[in-house]
């Protein structure tokens, strides 16, 4: 007789993703859209973290509520923890430190990955806002010495909405800037090997960035597969398997 044990208020959510407090649309391919995964996710939103304190501010004092929405997620039984800002990897040291499961807060814990994948090629960063992402973000996701180049997007109609958290979004032009910044990109730095999206936002645009230059493209949501991958081992093999015998 199979005995089963309770204690949460909801089951199933393998991945729990803190978000920041935001009104922006997010599209079908932003992990702030739950549309974009074949699997339940479980949000919980930080009250007060806005992209401007994140990105811009880099708000110290947000540390503590970030644990403490990690801790509420755990309650409820996830096994691995997202966050919906790839800034936040100024968090990934004490935010992996304080809780006991997996914590990924950043896009750009793949740049590791990436330049032993690629031959130790410089790995190319697309990021939300190029004059705040700092030595600080890379060292604390063990990125520090790794030859980077970074391209921004900032002074642009998506940079404003994300930044600046409009409710109304052109994705029209939301995806020519992001794909002629990757353009940018590349043309000043041909020796690139892959790029990582650092913003949360920009992978509903990945396929057409990666048309634009041709290279391989890693953001939130190739890292958000990996980590359900590992949190749930024997249910996606169990999956890959009843395909593999259809």
């Amino acid at each position: 007789m199979a005995v089963l044990t309770g204690g949460h208020n909801h089951f199933g959510f393998t991945l729990g993703i803190i978000t920041l407090e935001t009104q922006f649309p997010r599209v079908v391919g932003d992990i702030g859209n739950a549309l974009t995964f074949p699997f339940p996710v479980l949000y919980r939103p930080v009250k007060g973290a806005s992209v401007s304190r994140v990105v811009i501010e880099r708000d110290k004092t947000l540390l503590e509520p970030f644990i403490e929405a990690g801790r509420t997620l755990l309650r409820e039984g996830v096994k691995a923890i997202m966050t919906t800002c790839g800034f936040l990897a100024m968090f990934q040291r004490e935010m992996s430190e304080a809780l006991p499961v997996p914590v990924y807060t950043s896009s750009l814990i793949q740049i590791p990955l990436v330049y032993v994948a690629t031959g130790q090629r410089r790995v190319g960063v697309l990021t939300v806002n190029s004059e705040t992402l700092t030595g600080l973000h890379f060292e604390s996701v063990g990125a520090s010495g790794i030859p980077l180049a970074i391209e921004g997007i900032q002074h642009t109609h998506f940079g404003d909405v994300l930044i600046n958290n409009r409710f109304e979004l052109d994705l029209a032009q939301a995806e020519q800037d992001v794909v002629e910044a990757a353009r940018r990109l590349v043309t000043k730095n041909p020796d690139i090997g892959a790029i990582v999206l650092e913003c949360t936002n920009f992978p509903p645009f990945a396929r057409s960035i990666q048309d634009a230059v041709g290279l391989p493209i890693f953001d939130v949501i190739t890292l958000t597969y990996m980590a359900y991958a590992t949190a749930e081992r024997k249910a996606v093999l169990s999956s890959t398997i009843n395909i593999l015998n259809m």
